[in-house]
């Protein structure tokens, strides 16, 4: 996910995995991590879900579903990002895509 989204959603604190020093943990080890210390995780790993029993983690998952990872592609996805996480709960994935 581009840096530089955080820039469209400044009504959120926004950090990423590199700042918090967490790049190289696999996505059970970064879910245990982040649970309890954030709210929400906003991934474009969509294996994710499969792999991982996100109902056991205090914390939302929202998965952005597409292939087009550019900052452009996730501005046009903005309005339902910000859905997603408003709307996020805990242990829930919430899916954002174009599919």
């Amino acid at each position: 996910m581009p840096r530089k989204l955080r820039r469209d959603l400044t009504e959120y604190e926004v950090r990423t995995v590199q700042e918090e020093g967490w790049a190289g943990f696999e996505n059970g080890n970064l879910l245990r991590r982040a649970s309890g210390a954030f709210d929400v995780l906003v991934t474009a790993d969509q294996r994710m879900r499969y792999q991982q029993n996100i109902s056991q983690f205090m914390i939302a998952v929202v998965v952005i579903e597409t292939s087009d990872t550019t900052l452009e592609n996730l501005r046009s996805m903005l309005p339902a990002i910000r859905v997603a996480l408003d709307d996020a709960k805990a242990g829930v994935v919430t899916i954002v895509g174009t599919a």
